[in-house]
Parts: C-alpha cells; structure tokens; sequence
C-alpha cells in the first residue's frame, strides 16, 4: 500500500536547499487533541487523541521567550485551547511583551468550559488566527463535519463582541482549498469573505490567509484513495515560484511538538523530519544556548506546497 510519508519523504528531491535566520517565531503545538476531525487537516488531530504538552515542556517554553529573541508565540494543535497548560503559556509570554498568536477552530469557543475563551483573548490582546474554509455552508461542512459551519459563524459573533475583527484586535479567517487544487488569489477571496459575510451575518474579520493544502497525513491518505496523488504533486511542482524561497516560513520559524522536539516546520513534525535533519533530533533545550541561524532546512517534495503559486505559509499567502 502507498502512504504518502514514504513517497514524500525520499533521497534526492530537486527542491533547493535553503538555510534557517534568526529564528522570531516559535510556533508550539500544545497536542493533537482537538473536538474536530477535519478532512484537510496535516495534524491528524481528533478528540481521541491523547499526546498533550507537560508542564515541564511548557515550562522550557516559558526559559525560551525569556532569552528575548522570540518575537512571535504561535500557539497551535489539535485545538490549542484544550491544553491545561494554554492560559498559562499566553499570560506569560503576553507579559514579556511577545504577540501571541491562538491558531483557533472558532467552535471550541462554544464548547462547555470555554465559553470565556473569547473575553480572555481580548483581555490579553492574543491575535486570532481561524479556520473558515469557505463562506459557504455546504463547503465548510463537507470539510470539517455536520453544523461546524453554523458553531463557527457564532463563534465569530462572539468574538466581534469583544471587538476582535477592529483595528486593536486582530481576527484573521484561514481559507483551505475543498479538493486537490491551488488556492485562488487571496486578495481577490478576502474580498469575497468580508462581502459575504457581513451581507449574511453582519459579522468581520481583519485578513483572509490563503492556505495550501499539503499532501500528508489526513489529506494526503484522501489524494491516495482517490488516486489523486500523483497529479496533485505534479500541480505543486508545475506552479513552483522561485521568488517565493526567499520568504518560506522555515527561514525564521521553529516548530516545536508537544515533547519539545525542534522542526523546520509543522509540515516536517508531521512527517517526523527533525530540524536540520543532520541525523539526530534536536530539543528546545538547545535553544537556551543559541539559534539555530544558518542551519540547513530540512527540505523534501513536499516542500513544494508552500512555494507553489503565490506560495503558502502559516501566514497566509507570500506573493
């Protein structure tokens, strides 16, 4: 049986080496646990799963924004939120002045237990980051299960109420394309989000990200099923933008898994290719002693997804 680890992860891929800078972003996964099971989503994340962050490790990642080189704490799972560890995380890097960033589902918002989540993020200005992958229901719901569309559009109701999608704080929208294609240009669909939505529900958001899909884990498994695969790596390949190398998030972004182990990239823990990928696997330890500037990436055909076209990152769109 094919499994697209193996076809992704193999000696010899053609996309060009690139090295590390100065690492600003530490984007940590809190676990996989998450009350969603998404078709599109890399992380196989499920409300089964059980690999959550310790306080040890939340711990280390407290030492390492203290060293006052991180800029940015992108907080992501699974759902976030559903680590005992998250409120905790956010007021302290809040309180050294880091942004934070809270990757959200929107519906965990209106999970029993979180139903203060929305005040509490205002309260420490945290920039939300939300999975919206269509304006339309029908979409939205064939992508992340039955009635999410519905939890979502009152999720962000309740965030606009304490006056995120303003200008003090931020409530940006992630769009990932419903099947095996490239996203369309994201200027031009964020306009189409912010008309839709405030004709429809009277509601706003600040951006809309553009995101490709990758073909790993939960998305990948579907492109194999439907034989979809192979035509979808040679689209990635076909529309490889050169210029978008230069910006590719694993130049100044360091993932960082539940157990503290170092990435490139979220894509990478995924995949199990640790930072530099030099044969051992790097903790965030280290980075109590030093960057990881000028180290190689960890690069493979997947990486292809996040320059193809306009280019992919966690940030949305490069070009």
């Amino acid at each position: 049986m094919r499994d697209s680890r193996a076809l992704l992860v193999r000696s010899g891929t053609d996309f060009p080496p690139l090295r590390r800078r100065p690492t600003t972003i530490l984007q940590v996964n809190l676990g996989y646990r998450c009350n969603l099971s998404c078709v599109h989503c890399h992380v196989n994340a499920g409300p089964t799963r059980t690999e959550m962050m310790s306080a040890e490790t939340a711990d280390l990642v407290i030492e390492v924004l203290r060293r006052g080189q991180i800029e940015t704490l992108d907080l992501t799972g699974g759902a976030p939120e559903m680590s005992p560890h998250f409120r905790r995380l956010v007021r302290e890097a809040r309180a050294l002045g880091v942004t934070v960033i809270d990757r959200c589902n929107l519906t965990i918002l209106l999970e029993p237990g979180y139903e203060d989540l929305p005040a509490f993020l205002a309260d420490q200005g945290v920039q939300v980051v939300a999975s919206l992958p269509c304006y339309l229901e029908e979409n939205v719901n064939k992508q992340r299960g039955k009635g999410v569309y519905a939890a979502s559009i009152e999720a962000i109701r309740r965030l606009n109420r304490v006056g995120y999608g303003g200008e003090s704080l931020i409530l940006d929208l992630v769009y990932n394309p419903v099947g095996a294609h490239l996203p369309p240009p994201q200027a031009g669909l964020q306009e189409d989000y912010k008309r839709e939505l405030a004709a429809r529900f009277d509601i706003h958001f600040n951006r809309l990200l553009t995101i490709t899909n990758m073909p790993i884990s939960r998305f990948g498994a579907v492109l194999l099923a439907h034989h979809q695969f192979d035509d979808y790596m040679q689209l990635l390949r076909n529309n490889h933008n050169p210029a978008n190398l230069d910006d590719v998030m694993c130049r100044n972004t360091l993932s960082v898994d539940y157990q503290g182990y170092l990435y490139d990239c979220d894509f990478n823990q995924m995949l199990g290719l640790a930072q530099g990928g030099a044969g051992r696997h790097p903790h965030l330890r280290e980075m109590l002693q030093g960057d990881k500037d000028g180290e190689p990436v960890y690069v493979a055909d997947h990486c292809f997804g996040c320059t193809a076209g306009a280019g992919s990152s966690c940030g949305g769109a490069l070009a």
